[in-house]
């Protein structure tokens, strides 16, 4: 078995810092990195992109929301297909120019946040990001929630995909992400992330909070890096997977 491990990096924000992405860097194989949208800023993309580049590590995109304040957290609405498009297209743009700036090259796209949220559910969001992304360049490969709109519309696009599930959070019954409003929403326990990691990979499914399976493409599993014990979490479902003879490696 071979799978990837993500995280979504590169947050932080003029003086003030958020997760350790150095760290981070260490034990996953692919990164997502925040393109200004919903954080991060030029100086912190060039700064994680080098990081990444000298450990060989995947380098994607990660648009969000134009909302720094709320992190991209924060739904917004009355947004039309064609700002989302654009929106999705300005950002990875930027993160393409400062990664060639540094002799390295973006391989994936990620929606984060809100803006993945909207378009597990919504059409027309994930029609936009799908869009976006085969207009800027076909050959990047769009991380998708399985069973969701945004796999449906990157499959509809002709786009590469890779499916991606979340190690430290909870899923309801239809495969979507449980708010992050609700109680047990993110888990926190490295034995526990490690076990639900393990067993979605060998499984090959989405694992609800109910206990029902959701059978799903894995190609990649994402670890946090802004949860409190990121690091710990991510040895230990790192740590795990090689121990039961998974093969870690980047999907691009």
């Amino acid at each position: 078995m071979q799978v990837d491990l993500n995280s979504d990096m590169g947050e932080s924000f003029g003086p003030w810092t958020m997760a350790d992405d150095a760290a981070m860097l260490d034990i996953v194989t692919s990164a997502n990195i925040a393109c200004g949208f919903h954080g991060g800023d030029d100086q912190v993309m060039l700064k994680t992109v080098r990081l990444a580049k000298a450990r060989g590590v995947g380098i994607g995109a990660h648009p969000g929301l134009r909302d720094l304040q709320g992190f991209g957290r924060r739904a917004m609405t009355g947004l039309s297909e064609s700002e989302i498009e654009t929106m999705v297209a300005y950002q990875i743009g930027a993160l393409q120019a400062i990664a060639t700036m540094a002799g390295a090259k973006v391989t994936h796209v990620k929606a984060h946040g809100a803006l993945g949220n909207m378009s597990y559910v919504e059409a027309p969001v994930a029609r936009a990001i799908a869009n976006a992304v085969k207009a800027v360049d076909l050959s990047l490969k769009l991380v998708v929630l399985p069973l969701s709109r945004i796999e449906k519309a990157g499959e509809a696009s002709g786009l590469m995909l890779a499916r991606e599930v979340f190690a430290d959070r909870a899923y309801e019954d239809d495969g979507t992400l449980m708010s992050r409003q609700k109680p047990g929403s993110v888990l926190h326990d490295p034995e526990i992330v490690a076990e639900r990691a393990w067993r979605m990979v060998a499984d090959k499914a989405i694992i609800a909070a109910s206990g029902k399976i959701l059978k799903a493409g894995v190609d990649t599993i994402c670890i946090h890096s802004d949860s409190p014990g990121a690091i710990a979490m991510a040895r230990a479902v790192r740590a795990r997977l090689v121990a039961e003879g998974v093969s870690l490696r980047r999907f691009a």
